[in-house]
């Protein structure tokens, strides 16, 4: 199981940048598109409370959405979620 779990689709905008943000820093993560089955949908609201894509968990921890993410890495956040 991956450190970095991102449940998306692949048409959503805010899913692409994530995606692109994670890239972009190199990192690894599972995606878990919501689109392909319901019950994975259902499962992301169960985990994150949240009922919109996407949702982003770093080893195990609810991050959220993409501005949640982007807030994450520029405060340092995301790297230190990373190395604990």
């Amino acid at each position: 199981m991956s450190e970095i779990i991102v449940y998306a689709n692949q048409s959503c905008p805010f899913c692409i940048r994530a995606r692109k943000l994670l890239d972009v820093k190199g990192l690894e993560y599972e995606l878990i598109d919501v689109t392909s089955s319901p019950g994975r949908w259902v499962q992301m609201e169960e985990r994150s409370g949240r009922n919109t894509i996407p949702q982003v968990f770093v080893k195990g921890q609810h991050v959220g959405g993409y501005d949640d993410l982007y807030a994450a890495d520029q405060s340092g956040r995301l790297d230190e979620m990373l190395k604990g």
